[in-house]
Order: structure tokens, then sequence, then C-alpha cells
């Protein structure tokens, strides 16, 4: 590291003021605050200073995608050699699975990226940190078989329209992740949608590519008439996005994320009991099949584990407060379970639903706030 270290301050000078390359120093600085611990603190002003700066919080998200990710792309394998009916091995299916997504990754990456460093360079202020989760977990709730070229514009349209618009990292109101796949689902539905977008080669004839909400969203089986065992959705032995299949998986990334610190458990604890008690209420009538589906598999099943866990937990989009956090959480729940049962067209509603209460979570701060004020004006002797 030191060889790189001598490197970027060889050239250091030509990017700080009067440099030739002024105006390019945020990318500079984003590349050496990448590599190495900044070398600058705050001047003014009361500053918590510690080692863990967003970058590392960031890393820490990074960490605990990594068993979706890792199961995710021998699940693509596995899921096309099955359509094939071709036998397979691990490695076969993780090794297939790793070409499938890398593009993926890179594109998202490549033009998220490049849009962050524009308006870094033209506002004039370093690159932020935020896109190094947002990069990651982009193609982690795409189909696998997305063109790149809609990938690509729907990054754009989620860097800009999501963030940037509103300031950058810190500012943003919107999941940038799930605004993404938000602006492919409504521009581009028949990509997002059906039995054949969820698995590489489901497009063999006699191979059916529908995922389990697709399936129980036609409303002509149940639960315990499907191919699907419990098992086969707690490990993620299904068709999905590539992060979204294993609860396992996810179980483990969830735990990460609170033993760091990092994701908040009221929130994720909040949300699943939301889901749950709403899924529990629903299942008392049972009109359609989704509404008779057990409460439990509701958590098990489609982007609900992987939303609860790493979307809700967006320490920007999300509530502050204590309490905000348990009511942004049963929310987020709640209406994810609604939207599934009562709109057969889009049985997946846990992104509306973090998106709906991404809108709502500074009113519920605001009215904790206000409460928490009230009650110790209360206290005060006049």
């Amino acid at each position: 590291m030191k060889l790189f270290k001598n490197i970027l301050e060889s050239v250091k000078p030509h990017f700080i003021k009067g440099g030739k390359l002024e105006k390019m120093y945020p990318a500079y600085d984003a590349f050496e605050t990448f590599l190495f611990v900044p070398d600058h603190t705050t001047h003014s002003g009361s500053h918590i200073r510690d080692a863990v700066d967003l970058k590392r919080t960031m890393a820490f998200v990074v960490i605990a995608l990594l068993p979706c990710i890792i199961f995710g792309m021998w699940n693509i394998g596995d899921q096309y050699f099955k359509a094939i009916s071709e036998s397979s091995d691990f490695m076969k299916n993780f090794i297939f699975g790793f070409w499938k997504f890398l593009p993926l990754l890179v594109v998202s990456y490549a033009v998220g990226l490049s849009v962050e460093f524009a308006f870094a360079i033209s506002r004039g202020h370093s690159v932020n940190e935020g896109y190094l989760v947002t990069g990651m977990l982009i193609p982690l709730i795409m189909p696998v078989d997305v063109p790149l070229w809609m990938l690509a514009v729907s990054v754009v349209f989620a860097v800009v329209i999501g963030k940037e618009v509103f300031g950058g990292t810190g500012m943003n109101i919107l999941n940038p992740a799930l605004t993404a796949r938000a602006f492919l689902f409504f521009a581009y539905p028949s990509y997002m949608s059906g039995d054949k977008v969820w698995a590489h080669g489901a497009g063999v004839d006699g191979y059916s590519g529908e995922t389990i909400l697709g399936a129980l969203a036609a409303d002509t089986t149940s639960w315990a008439n499907l191919q699907w065992s419990l098992n086969d959705a707690l490990m993620g032995f299904v068709p999905g996005s590539l992060g979204e299949t294993s609860f396992i998986a996810i179980l483990i990334g969830a735990l990460i994320l609170i033993l760091s610190g990092v994701g908040s458990s009221r929130i994720i604890l909040s949300t699943f009991i939301g889901g749950y008690l709403t899924a529990l209420l629903f299942n008392l009538w049972g009109v359609n099949v989704l509404m008779s589906t057990p409460a439990h598999i509701h958590l098990l099943i489609g982007g609900f584990a992987f939303g609860a866990v790493f979307m809700t937990t967006d320490p920007v989009t999300a509530t502050q407060t204590n309490k905000g956090k348990i009511i942004y959480g049963l929310l987020v729940g709640f209406f994810a379970i609604v939207i599934r049962v009562f709109n057969p067209a889009y049985p997946e509603g846990m992104m509306l639903a973090i998106l709906l209460m991404n809108v709502f979570a500074p009113l519920i701060d605001h009215y904790i706030i206000g409460a928490n004020i009230k009650k110790r004006l209360k206290r005060v002797k006049v």
C-alpha cells in the first residue's frame, strides 16, 4: 500500500488549488479516501471524532451482503441448469452465476460512480461514499436477465432524481436502490414481472420460472400445493432476484448489521412483526390465496426479508428516533402485506411499502419529537 500512497502523494500537487487539474480534486480525493484513512479532521464546532467514518460504515453493509451475493450466484446457476435439465455441481453453478452477475455489478458501479463524480466535480465537493452500498444493492434486486442498457438508465435515474436533486448522500428522501427498481418496474414492466425474467433459461419449453409470489398471486393454487417446500423458501432454492431468495443468508447479514451497530434492530424486528401480524389477520378471512397463505411464509418469500434487513435500515431515508423506528418498521410490514394481498398484479409489495414510508419518515420523527417536547414542558414548574 506504500507504493499507492507514494503515487498519490506525487500527483497530489496537480489536483490541489492552483494545480492544472484543480477541478478534478473531488475525483482524486475519492480515490485517496477510499484507499486510506483521511488525514484531515474538522477544525471548528463540536464533533465526535471516531475511526468509523461513513466509508467504513458502508463497508460493513457490503460485508453483510456477502452471504446473499455468494448464495445468489450459486442459485442463478442452479436455476439455469434445472431449466435446461442439465446436471451440475456447486462450482459449475457458482461460476455460471458469477459471470451472469458480474456485468450487472460492473454497469451499476461504472454508471453510478460516473454520475456521482460528475456531480462532485461540478459542485466542487467530495464524492459521497453512499453509492458503495447502492451500487451493490441495485443488481441484487434486479432480474438476472435485465438488459444492461435498462440497468444503466435506471441507475442514472436513481442517482440523479433519487439523490442528487436533493443534494446528494444524506439529503435524499427515497432509497436510491429502490428508486432504480421502481423506475424499471413502471417504465419497462414486462422486464420486471412475469414468469420468465427471474431465472435465466426460463424460456425453455416445459419449465416455469415463476416465483413463489407469482404462483400464489395467480390465485390458482395454494402454498400447500406448490412445488416448493418450506426448506426451499428458507434456503432460497427458488427463482427470484439474486439477493432476495435465501432467508438464511439474509438472516446472517442481519446479524452482522445488528452486531456491528450499523443496522437498527428496532426497524428490522418491527418490520417482521408488522408483516407477520398483518398476514395473520388476513388469514382469518382467506378471501384469496395470498390471504390464506400462512403468515410465516409471507416473511420468507419475495423480497420481504431482504427489504426488512437492507432497505428499511437505510440511515438516511428511515426514521431517526427510537419510537419512530418501531412505528416505521411496523407500517412498512403492514403496507407490504396489504399491497401483496390486494394487488395481484403486483404481489411484491415491499418496494412500494418502503418507498411510501420513506416519504413519511420525517413526519413520524416530527410527531415523536413534538410529543417528547410537550411531555417535558409539562414537567417544568411555572
